[in-house]
């Protein structure tokens, strides 16, 4: 895909001195170089590319670091460091066969990103200020209660349907967190369109800008029913219609939140290699006030490769077989009795 040419302003310089003239203060001042936005040929702000919201920054600020929404360049160096010897750590040491086979992957081949945000802002939540998800409503406390007791009884790998959406590949969701991989995304832009590819199960969102309403709540989709419009160089996304199953995905964005979703994105290009992304979730049956995440999108060479996953692949054939696996020595241990 190629990448429609960045315009450069440069700053127009001062008139000639004249012979002898003392150097002005204003004409000492190096040129500074401004960044115009590229358009489409149509005209829109041009997002187009492969972007990587990859970033060691976590989504809620840990307690620990109550209170300090910011790191000192210090600090932050510091916690890179430490996070990046964590993640290159071979986390399979020490661990008998049947915890090595758990863990998936080694730490070292994890693609999380390298640095935190460069705001140094200690979480990707910047509102409520203390960057933590709020507290759940009480009817999301008797939601919880209702699906743990209808689980009672039943073991996590019965059935495939006891496993998340994301285990079962049906989806990771919108907008998709950043993770321990695929953090990759692929926006396109056409005339009242724009896509975005996310690289994660390779789910595809194609958003319309014509101001067309939203679907019928009737129409129930897994990453919603998408609209979006410009505001001046903004990219805002309003969705809703989720399906209320995505209350079940353990990758979820938005922390239980399902059929009463209502999400809105915001994207604006900075300069070449960076979009500032932001959006916020409000579910008022889920959370007691709506909450916003802002992480930021930088340009990455690509391409981005499929990621095969599909439901009914050999990773879950493989965890029901180990579930029945460990049924059947419960079962053999207890015929047989104390040795």
């Amino acid at each position: 895909m190629s990448a429609l040419p960045v315009v450069i302003a440069i700053a127009l310089l001062a008139p000639v001195r004249a012979a002898g003239q003392v150097q002005s203060a204003a004409e000492a001042t190096p040129t500074v170089k401004t960044w115009t936005v590229p358009r489409t040929p149509d005209g829109q702000p041009d997002l187009q590319g492969i972007w990587s919201n990859g970033t060691l920054t976590p989504l809620e600020r840990p307690r620990e670091l109550a209170g300090k929404q910011f790191f000192t360049e210090q600090e932050a160096a510091e916690y890179e460091k430490r996070v990046l010897e964590h993640n290159n750590a071979d986390r399979r040491d020490n661990q008998d066969a049947e915890a090595d086979v758990a863990l998936a992957y080694n730490n070292f081949w994890y693609d999380r990103g390298t640095k935190i945000v460069p705001t140094r802002r200690t979480s990707l939540i910047v509102d409520p200020p203390d960057g933590r998800i709020p507290p759940l409503t009480p009817e999301a406390h008797k939601r919880e209660a209702a699906r743990a007791e209808a689980r009672h009884g039943r073991g996590a790998a019965d059935s495939w349907e006891d496993r998340n959406l994301g285990e079962r590949c049906l989806t990771r969701g919108a907008p998709k967190l950043p993770g321990g991989y695929n953090n990759n995304f692929l926006i396109l832009q056409g005339p009242g369109y724009v896509a975005i590819l996310q690289e994660m199960i390779h789910e595809v969102r194609v958003i319309p800008l014509d101001g067309r309403p939203h679907v019928s709540q009737n129409i129930r989709q897994w990453l919603g029913d998408s609209r979006g419009h410009w505001e001046g160089n903004t990219l805002v996304v309003d969705t809703t219609d989720f399906r209320d199953e995505i209350r079940s995905n353990a990758f979820n964005c938005c922390g239980g939140a399902g059929a009463n979703l209502h999400l809105v994105e915001r994207f604006t290009r900075v300069d070449n290699d960076t979009i500032n992304y932001q959006y916020t979730v409000d579910d008022p049956t889920t959370f007691t006030r709506p909450w916003t995440v802002a992480v930021p999108l930088t340009k990455t060479p690509g391409p981005i490769y499929e990621y095969a996953c599909h439901e009914g692949n050999y990773g879950m054939v493989g965890i029901l077989s180990g579930a029945r696996a460990e049924e059947k020595a419960a079962e053999e241990a207890a015929k047989t009795g104390p040795r």
